[in-house]
C-alpha cells in the first residue's frame, strides 16, 4: 500500500527563540544531534511512507536545501510552498495531487506512534478525519471554589488536577475534506474540527498511550534535549 504524508513545516517557531533566530524550527537539532524534522522523516520512511510533502514557508530555502528529494532517507520528498501563512490546514489546499487518504502532522512532534497502523486504521474506518489524541494532566495552582446562582459556596478544591485528551498534532484526512475548502485561504485545525463536528462529518479520536512530546513547547524541547540518549530507541534511531 502506497502511503503519503504531509508535514507542516512552515511556522516561524517563535516559542523556541533563541534557537530559531538563525535556523527554521524544523532544522533545530535535538540533543545536539539530528534536526527535529529529520527524526520525523526517518520515522515515516521506516514506517513505509514512500512519499512525503513538506509544506514550507518561513526559511523555506534552507529546509529544501537540507532535505532535497529525500533519497538519503529512502523516500520521495517534495514541497508545497506557501507565499503567505495559511495556518495548519490551509496549506493542504495547495497540493494538487493529494491522495484519497493521507497522514498530516506537525514538523515538531516526537513520538513513538505506529504511523502506518494509524493510517491503516483511518482508511479501514472510512473516516473524514482521524485524530491521534493523548491524555494530558493540567494542575491548577490555586484553590478552586464553586458557587451557585446566589454566589453561595458549594464546593472547594485545593489545587485540583484535570485530565484532558489533546490533539497530538498528528491526524489523517480524506481528500473530500480538503476539496470542500477554498484553495489558498487560511484555515486552521481548530476550524476544521469545529466545522466538521457541526456538519456531521465522520471524525474519530484515537487515543494513544505511548511517548509524545510537542517540541513547539519550550518545556518539552528541554525534556527532549536532556533525555535524548534515552529517547533514541523510542524514536527508532540507532544507538
Amino acid at each position: 500500500m502506497s502511503m503519503r504524508a504531509v508535514i507542516l513545516a512552515g511556522g516561524k517557531g517563535t516559542r523556541l527563540k533563541p534557537y530559531t533566530i538563525t535556523l527554521p524550527k524544523p532544522l533545530v537539532p535535538v540533543g545536539g544531534d539530528l534536526p527535529i524534522l529529520e527524526i520525523v522523516i526517518r520515522q515515516l520512511s521506516q514506517a513505509g511512507f514512500d512519499r512525503i510533502t513538506l509544506a514550507v514557508n518561513h526559511m523555506a530555502n534552507l529546509i529544501m536545501a537540507f532535505f532535497g528529494d529525500g533519497s538519503r532517507w529512502g523516500t520521495k520528498i517534495d514541497y508545497s510552498l506557501e507565499e503567505s501563512a495559511l495556518n495548519t490546514v490551509g496549506p493542504l489546499t495547495l497540493i494538487p495531487d493529494i491522495p484519497e487518504n493521507f497522514l498530516v502532522m506537525n514538523g515538531d512532534i516526537l513520538c513513538d506512534l505506529d504511523f502506518a497502523d494509524f493510517y491503516r486504521y483511518h482508511v479501514s474506518r472510512d473516516n473524514d478525519v482521524t485524530v491521534s489524541v493523548y491524555k494530558r494532566t493540567a494542575k491548577i495552582d490555586f484553590g478552586v471554589i464553586k458557587y451557585d446562582i446566589d454566589h453561595r459556596a458549594v464546593e472547594f478544591v485545593e489545587k485540583p488536577t484535570y485530565d484532558f485528551d489533546v490533539s497530538m498534532g498528528v491526524f489523517c484526512l480524506n481528500r473530500r475534506v480538503v476539496e470542500a475548502l477554498r484553495a489558498g485561504t487560511p484555515y486552521g485545525f481548530d476550524q476544521l474540527m469545529v466545522d466538521g463536528i457541526r456538519r456531521g462529518q465522520k471524525i474519530e479520536a484515537r487515543p494513544f498511550q505511548g511517548f509524545w512530546l510537542d517540541l513547539g513547547r519550550p518545556e518539552d524541547f528541554d525534556i527532549a534535549n536532556e533525555k535524548y540518549e534515552q529517547l533514541r530507541p523510542k524514536l527508532g534511531l540507532a544507538p
